[in-house]
């Protein structure tokens, strides 16, 4: 794949990131990013924290080539791969443990605003989806070959969509005059199968929540982030920190029951005296998401359904 221009990127959170993680962060300490995209929350954290080495992680290639420009100076080392397998790429770093660790889950600005790429539902392009393309499924490979009931089921599971089956039956219906093969043609079928009140409603554009449930599917994102984040928390040394910054309620669900389960003691309750064996490992550092303020949604619109949750380590695991 090409490499472009730098495209505008505004990190999503970005004074909150550093709050979170520039404290835990210095000379001699390690990093990982396991989203790092294009680089931005890792340029600011590695100008704000001289001496801190990278570890970055992203599985698509050409973000991963323009991040490895912006970042050009600093003691990087940029992988492409997904981030549940961010334990093999620590270890072939050579690094067991880390005092910071960054997910920001979900679309990066070159992914949204390149029509190529295929998950734009306001731009006609082809339907792909694929956040690397070294992968073999594409989204127009599971529109034009699962069931109804396979397509309803993702596009309710994954973009909570009231009208799944509905909009699943027109996508069948209308494969079998031509194959659906551009975000263009998708868009049209979802938005004609779905009710007045939605097409002309303001609840912005129809097809949204479809296309976040077929580009979910397609990179098998929420499989990912279920089995990264235990991964990532093994990798944290005592006093470091973790920052996960979602987009839609499924992934912050997953986060939210993940970091919740990991800072919640072992032990039955009413027990008098807690064993150190059974003490928790983590403490969430917000018992609330972050949220970004009303001025950074104003500057960045697609800032305003992040929030970002962090927790802690505040003990070694039991022997």
């Amino acid at each position: 794949m090409a490499v472009m221009a730098q495209p505008t990127h505004t990190p999503v959170l970005l004074a909150e990131v550093l709050d979170a993680l520039q404290p835990v962060l210095g000379a001699g300490c390690a990093m990982l990013d396991a989203t790092v995209g294009l680089g931005g929350h890792s340029a600011a954290l590695l100008e704000a924290c001289p001496g801190t080495s990278l570890v970055g992680i992203d599985r698509d290639g050409e973000a991963l080539a323009l991040a490895g420009d912006r970042l050009a100076g600093f003691d990087v080392t940029l992988v492409q791969a997904r981030f549940d397998d961010l334990g093999a790429v620590l270890d072939d770093a050579g690094i067991d443990r880390v005092q910071a660790i960054l997910f920001d889950l979900g679309l990066s600005s070159l992914q949204i605003d390149e029509a190529g790429r295929g998950f734009a539902y306001t731009q006609d392009g082809p339907l792909d989806m694929r956040m690397d393309d070294r992968t073999a499924v594409t989204a127009a490979d599971i529109v034009n070959t699962w069931p109804d009931t396979d397509l309803a089921r993702v596009i309710r599971d994954f973009g909570e969509e009231p009208h799944a089956l509905r909009v699943a039956q027109a996508i069948v219906a209308a494969r079998q005059q031509a194959p659906i093969l551009t975000t263009g043609q998708l868009a049209a079928v979802v938005t004609a199968a779905m009710p007045a009140a939605v097409r002309y409603g303001s609840g912005g554009h129809p097809a949204k929540r479809v296309f976040q449930a077929l580009r979910i599917a397609t990179n098998d994102e929420l499989a990912a982030l279920t089995k990264a984040l235990p991964k990532a928390l093994a990798r944290l040394c005592v006093g470091g920190r973790m920052a996960v910054i979602s987009y839609h309620s499924l992934e912050d669900r997953i986060v939210k029951q993940g970091f919740r389960a990991a800072a919640t003691s072992q032990a039955p309750r009413r027990l008098p005296v807690v064993p150190e064996s059974l003490q928790p490992r983590f403490a969430q550092v917000s018992d609330q998401a972050i949220r970004p303020s009303p001025d950074e949604v104003a500057i960045n619109p697609r800032a305003a359904s992040a929030r970002m949750r962090v927790i802690t380590r505040v003990r070694e695991d039991a022997k």
